[in-house]
């Protein structure tokens, strides 16, 4: 049996899906509770999102929202994990918490984010110390890869936090997938990473739904982003090849790969820090304009996001043809996607 497990077989014999659920909910019901307590702990401490030309919200927002969702995620964990196996993890737990206390000094206080790229790397390298890294070529160039990974994603999540419901939304979903794909595959631990994170994110947009009471700041996009990363890096599917299994956490993680990605040309197209430059030229933002609605452009996103989770599943059967087809398909349709939005649509049609 897979040693990077979380819950045995049930006693009848077959994998249950409980676990999961009762993890899930147990996050749910802490976010929900807990997120309004850390509203009033961001407001008394100071830690709001003032508006600005460059925000959308008309009045000042807490962000202590990642707070919350990290509170929730890691009291599941230590009530209805079996801690036996968190060990197993400890790469993953140390890096989080560097990220998200990271985050929070952001919030406060502020980081230059060529800081906040160094904390990054280095909360690749307690993964890469511990075990936790891209298994494709052998030697530096997957721990190169796993560090790559591991900040794209951690930054395509923090970008993608600009709407409301947005990028907790996402990444709620990002988790439910990778919770069915760790049972498909009966990684237990896996799996209640991602249950927990997905509960957590669930009980939080319950107060981020548009309007927000509360953002989850750089608190929890930080943390979230790098578990993502993380949990994509331990999902194995030992039936098929390396290579279809490395293509399945990037369709999951699909939506904040297209954002950055489109984000990425247009401000380099326009002479623009990528990095640095904040703007209205995100996705949702872009989709907000055609539709007339925000609250429209992110449901569009989940249903993007929906579309490639299932997409992922599918991979886990595929053959490499059909697994290549399917990615070949995907690029096609990002790269339209792109050309359509920053292109053939205008580009950016609000002032950044």
């Amino acid at each position: 049996m897979d040693t990077f497990e979380f819950y045995r077989f049930s006693p009848f014999g077959h994998q249950t899906t409980m676990p999961y659920l009762l993890m899930a909910a147990s996050a749910l019901i802490l976010a929900i509770g807990g997120t309004p307590v850390m509203r009033m702990v961001a407001l008394r401490l100071g830690v709001v999102d003032t508006p600005n030309a460059r925000k959308i919200h008309a009045s000042p927002v807490p962000r202590m929202g990642g707070a919350a969702i990290y509170i929730a995620f890691l009291m599941a964990l230590i009530f209805l994990g079996d801690l036996r196996y968190i060990k197993e993890v400890v790469g993953i737990f140390v890096g989080a918490t560097l990220m998200s206390l990271m985050g929070l000094v952001d919030d406060k206080w502020g980081l230059g984010s060529y800081v906040k790229l160094f904390g990054q790397v280095f909360a690749a390298g307690i993964l890469v110390y511990t075990g936790v890294q891209v298994n494709l070529f052998g030697g530096w160039l997957d721990i190169a890869i796993t560090i790559l990974w591991v900040v794209s994603i951690t930054n395509a999540l923090n970008l993608l936090d600009n709407m409301d419901g947005l990028s907790g939304g996402i990444a709620m979903i990002a988790a439910v997938f990778f919770t069915l794909l760790a049972s498909l595959s009966n990684q237990y631990l896996v799996g209640a990473l991602a249950a927990a994170l997905a509960g957590a994110c669930a009980g939080f947009l319950v107060h981020n739904w548009n309007p927000a009471h509360i953002f989850m700041g750089d608190t929890g996009t930080l943390f979230i982003g790098f578990l993502l990363a993380a949990v994509g890096i331990k999902l194995r599917f030992p039936a098929n090849s390396k290579t279809v299994t490395w293509m399945i956490p990037l369709f999951v993680l699909a939506v904040p790969i297209f954002d950055t990605s489109l984000v990425f040309i247009s401000r380099l197209r326009r002479g623009k820090n990528p990095l640095t430059t904040p703007g209205k030229d995100h996705i949702s933002h872009r989709l907000a304009f055609l539709t007339g609605s925000r609250r429209e452009a992110v449901l569009i996103c989940y249903l993007l996001g929906g579309s490639t989770g299932l997409a992922a599943v599918f991979l886990t059967q595929a053959t490499f043809t059909e697994a290549i087809c399917a990615v070949v398909a995907v690029l096609l349709l990002m790269l339209g996607g792109i050309w359509w939005l920053e292109f053939r649509n205008g580009g950016v049609r609000q002032p950044d």
